[in-house]
């Protein structure tokens, strides 16, 4: 399922950020990223959204886009049909009224992609994408230049890169200041292999057909890395 992984435009990298709103660090992020005129997708919290909506709107102000990571930072695993689709309902709700952007994607929390979450999505006209690259920037050992060698590692064309603008729901609250580091070189790195970075909604990821109800589920440990290129 290459538009489930994020796989795109060949020319193009995505760069997208989980977790967020969350005043403590994303306002850096945006700074970086204002500096170096790129523009990401941001997967946000709708209860983060809901207690920091001018933060909210500022993503959306400067140019970005918002899709939903859930309302709280859960895994809906083991959750019913009912309540998965309230949660995404109420998320997708609350962007949409914080930030005048109604969302596209939604990202499940911890990359699991549940058949309920993708039908759930579906009927909310939400895509699903996962992602291709990511710099593991959420662990206590993480630095500027772990995460930029992992999320470089196998980085090509096409990719959909993961990273985290918030500390919510990581097991090392700081961990956001190594991203926040690494995210110039990674930049730069892009540039000069002649590859855009943008937001999801420049990737040329096919809508059609994403979001199958019949999508086995996906679990985070059994997919990466996922997928081959």
């Amino acid at each position: 399922a290459p538009a489930l992984s994020g796989i795109g435009d060949r020319r193009h990298v995505a760069l997208t950020f989980d977790d967020g709103p969350d005043p403590r660090s994303t306002p850096a992020f945006l700074a970086v990223l204002r500096e170096r005129r790129v523009r990401a997708t941001f997967f946000l919290l709708g209860e983060s959204v809901a207690r920091w909506p001018a933060l909210a709107r500022a993503l959306v102000d400067a140019g970005h886009e918002v899709g939903v990571h859930g309302w709280g930072h859960r895994c809906l695993a083991r959750r019913g049909p009912r309540v998965t689709r309230t949660e995404l309902a109420r998320a997708r709700a609350v962007i949409a009224h914080r930030t005048g952007s109604v969302p596209r994607w939604y990202r499940p929390a911890y990359g699991v992609a549940t058949r309920t979450a993708l039908r759930a999505a579906r009927a909310l006209d939400l895509t699903p994408v996962l992602w291709t690259d990511w710099g593991r920037d959420w662990t206590d050992d993480a630095t500027a230049g772990s995460v930029f060698r992992t999320v470089t590692r196998d980085l090509a064309g096409g990719a959909t890169v993961l990273l985290h603008d918030s500390p919510a729901g990581q097991a090392a609250p700081h961990a956001w200041r190594a991203t926040l580091d690494a995210l110039p070189r990674l930049l730069d790195h892009c540039a000069e292999r002649g590859l855009r970075v943008g937001p999801l909604g420049d990737h040329g990821i096919a809508r059609a057909g994403v979001g199958r109800p019949d999508i086995a589920t996906v679990r985070l440990g059994e997919v990466l890395p996922w997928p081959a290129r």
